[in-house]
């Protein structure tokens, strides 16, 4: 979706919102469930964008004023918040372009180390750290469901989810062998030494997919059945 494109997120926003007043809109939960969500993502995208479009006008208005009567500390003050509202900007223009299908869902994330033993380990250990203070930073949960510990150092596998808004749009992008180069710390020799180690990441999906199976790609087998008669002389 364009990132200037509010009229047609208010345009949606206005169609939801009249679903919302059906008479039979509660009778299907997982149905209103969905929708709401909708609502409360589409709200929260437009309230950004005003708040931005407001900061913009208002660092214009200060900006003129200054040209009109000079005085440094306001400007060091635009030129600070200009700074800080350019990167708010650049972040919102990236959560308008996570329209894929399953962007906005939570992320399933795996990470295994390969082949090298302990250095590997400790590599996927690296990530795993990685991925976890980027998720705190960026206000994200993080729900540990699988860790298996590695021999000396690092681990052997583990399996966590970051639970929030976009995880897999921001995520998904991780997927793949990750390597890494470096002395090692684990050889006493001090020589340079290749880590590898995979991500998966998977979008949580909710019970509200819906699956459309083409028939033509469907195979039937049909078998029949036979029975065996053992008989018994005496």
């Amino acid at each position: 979706m364009n990132l200037f494109d509010i009229a047609g997120l208010e345009k949606q926003l206005q169609e939801l919102e009249k679903q919302t007043m059906e008479e039979n809109f509660w009778n299907d939960s997982k149905n209103s469930t969905k929708i709401l969500s909708k609502i409360k993502s589409i709200k929260s995208k437009t309230n950004e964008y005003k708040r931005l479009a407001d900061e913009i006008t208002n660092l214009q208005e200060l900006t003129e004023l200054v040209e009109l009567e000079p005085d440094e500390e306001i400007a060091k003050d635009i030129l600070k918040n200009t700074n800080k509202l350019q990167k708010e900007i650049e972040k919102f223009e990236i959560t308008t372009f996570l329209s894929g299908k399953y962007d906005s869902n939570n992320a399933i994330v795996t990470i295994h180390p390969g082949a090298g033993g302990t250095e590997s380990q400790d590599w996927a250990e690296m990530l795993y750290r990685m991925y976890t203070r980027w998720a705190n930073k960026n206000n994200y949960e993080v729900k540990e469901l699988d860790y298996l510990e590695g021999e000396e150092a690092g681990l052997k596998s583990v399996t966590f989810e970051i639970v929030g808004e976009n995880a897999y749009g921001y995520m998904k992008c991780e997927m793949g062998v990750h390597r890494l180069v470096r002395i090692s710390p684990f050889d006493s020799g001090g020589r340079r030494h290749t880590s590898f180690a995979s991500v998966e990441i998977l979008p949580e999906i909710t019970d509200d997919i819906e699956l459309d199976i083409n028939p033509d790609d469907l195979r039937v087998d049909t078998y029949r059945a036979s029975r065996s008669w053992r008989t018994t002389h005496q």
